[in-house]
């Protein structure tokens, strides 16, 4: 009889000790739940836009140096091309590259610039630099034109201006796409203001 009571008490212990166990168990997965919560509100908006207008953020490490040294090179017959599925597939551009690409050669280039901002739409290619003494005026405009045009197709506008006060109104836009045409009207404006201040030469030969 004391066996038996023995090892009904022995029996509840251990279940109040599982129970016990349990609940530690879900308690501690409760907390990591709510801390990683709190981790992911801990970014701000600030921190936010910060990332987007980062413009190293999309950069690949892994690709091979000795990769990006080869010549670009295809060579279809119009029977080949007439058998690709994809061949209604429409060209897309990476828009980020594209202002990332023309705002480093602009750079690299010359050391007349300081500051380099570009955006490219559909259409158009805004860039709005801070200059220093290294450059005239006119050669600064000649410069930020002809390293657009040797990144982007010919059919794109390119506007450029000197007032560094502009940048902030082409940053507005860096979260807009080419289908939200709600835009228009500011883009219109920074446009117009551009060529206001900035003389949009033609880019000498």
């Amino acid at each position: 009889m004391k066996n038996h009571y023995f090892n009904k008490l022995t029996l509840y212990k251990f279940k109040e000790e599982n129970e016990v166990r349990k609940l530690y168990v879900i308690a501690l997965i409760s907390l990591l739940i709510v801390t990683g919560c709190g981790m992911n509100k801990s970014k701000t908006d600030q921190d936010k836009i910060a990332e987007e207008l980062n413009p190293t953020r999309n950069k690949d490490s892994t690709i091979d140096p000795e990769w990006e040294k080869r010549l670009g090179y295809v060579n279809y017959t119009k029977d080949q091309f007439e058998g690709e599925p994809d061949r209604d597939q429409i060209v897309r551009m990476d828009r980020n590259k594209m202002a990332d690409t023309i705002a480093r050669i602009i750079l690299q280039n010359n050391e007349g610039f300081d500051e380099v901002a570009t955006l490219v739409t559909d259409k158009e290619v805004l860039i709005a630099y801070d200059k220093n003494d290294h450059l005239s005026d006119e050669d600064a405009v000649d410069l930020a034109k002809k390293s657009a045009m040797s990144a982007m197709p010919r059919f794109f506008d390119i506007y450029v201006t000197d007032n560094p006060s502009l940048i902030p109104d082409i940053q507005s836009l860096h979260n807009t796409t080419t289908q939200d045409r709600s835009h228009s009207n500011t883009l219109e404006q920074i446009i117009s203001e551009m060529e206001k201040q900035t003389p949009q030469n033609d880019p000498q030969d």
